[in-house]
């Protein structure tokens, strides 16, 4: 299966092709599908041209849903996860952190994750600006997490 798309933004232009072949492997018993997106990214303002390549493995069979269907998905994926890295290093400075030793850095990504996540459920967009509000009254953390 082939699907592909073009977008125009953000001062860019972007052609996306999709690759689905039926998969059947030993080590993945329950792999059904290996997928191929390859991503053509042209800046306008500068014409630089990069091409991107991932693959992926899914369990979801072949026929159970459309390229523009698994497309979607890859993209939503995509769009969380770099919502949730861009603030952890926009505001915690993460990729610049010197924490390196045993599972510290592990440890410091899971309290990074839970800070954001109890203040996107208190209702904040903007992580940055509910840090420094919380940092003005020590109680509003607790109260956050219903320990007041």
């Amino acid at each position: 299966m082939y699907a592909d798309k073009r977008e125009r933004g953000h001062h860019r232009e972007e052609i996306r092709r999709l690759k689905t072949a039926v998969f059947a492997h030993r080590g993945y018993p329950h792999a059904r599908q290996a997928l191929q997106v390859v991503r053509w990214r042209r800046d306008l303002g500068t014409g630089k041209l990069t091409i991107k390549r991932i693959h992926l493995v899914t369990s979801l069979p072949p026929g159970e849903a459309t390229g523009s269907e698994l497309s979607a998905w890859i993209r939503g994926h995509w769009r969380i996860e770099n919502q949730l890295h861009h603030v952890r290093d926009r505001t915690f400075h993460e990729d610049a952190s010197k924490i390196r030793t045993h599972h510290l850095p592990r440890v410091m990504a899971g309290l990074r994750n839970l800070a954001i996540g109890v203040h996107r459920q208190d209702g904040h967009t903007n992580i940055a600006a509910a840090l420094r509000r919380t940092a003005r009254d020590h109680l509003r953390p607790l109260t956050a997490l219903g320990l007041t």
